[in-house]
């Protein structure tokens, strides 16, 4: 069971690494749900943790597809995931929101039978989604979310919600339309939304369909 010490994440396979990108004092308002369109866990966290000269980086919590945590910052201090953003009349959602980046790479590319991710990746039909985003582009293959991952992130959403007093649940797609898909249609973000939001009759976080499951001719 997860809860919240000091600001800190506490509880089973939880880690703390400390980023060196991040700013002020953070009174949050929103929870923002990422996808960090990298090859592992390990490497964005490393990546988020590192100062570059430019293109700097940071989420409070990475998410990994076991539902491993690695926290970067503690919650009341601003960390760089949300860029130029909007949201309900605010502007700059860094300086009002927590940040969760979770492993995953995001949209992927057909080539031939293969899915393959930017970083040159190749992903079984048992992990991928074919879907269409919300804010248009058609269906693509996207890069599928497990259910550990799927269940640790809505416990995640219940407790930031909860201790803090969160007004929303939001995708990263949602603050910055047209220029950010993050987490894309694999991701059940509505359903998440809806039971941190306490509406608990909405349905469960679920899978949608996957490659595998439309039996993709190869």
């Amino acid at each position: 069971m997860l809860k919240i010490e000091n600001h800190r994440l506490v509880g089973d396979r939880v880690t703390f690494r400390e980023t060196p990108n991040h700013g002020g004092v953070l009174k949050a308002r929103y929870l923002v749900m990422h996808y960090t369109a990298g090859s592992s866990l390990q490497s964005s966290v490393t990546s988020l943790c590192t100062r570059k000269p430019s293109g700097n980086a940071s989420a409070h919590l990475v998410l990994g597809r076991d539902g491993a945590i690695v926290q970067l910052a503690p919650f009341d201090v601003v960390t760089w995931h949300a860029g130029i953003s909007q949201w309900n009349g605010q502007s700059g959602l860094n300086n009002f929101s927590v940040g969760i980046e979770m492993d995953n790479a995001g949209i992927l590319k057909r080539v031939g039978s293969k899915f393959v991710a930017w970083f040159g990746k190749e992903y079984p039909e048992s992990e991928v989604v074919l879907a269409a985003h919300k804010h248009g582009g058609g269906v693509q293959p996207w890069h599928a979310y497990p259910e550990s991952q799927i269940a640790r992130a809505l416990e995640l959403a219940e407790l930031l919600v909860e201790h803090y007093g969160l007004e929303d649940v939001l995708g990263h797609e949602d603050i910055a339309p047209g220029r950010k898909t993050d987490p894309g249609p694999a991701f059940p973000l509505e359903a998440i939304r809806s039971r941190a939001l306490g509406r608990d009759e909405d349905e469960p976080p679920h899978y949608v369909v996957t490659a595998t499951s439309l039996n993709i001719r190869k």
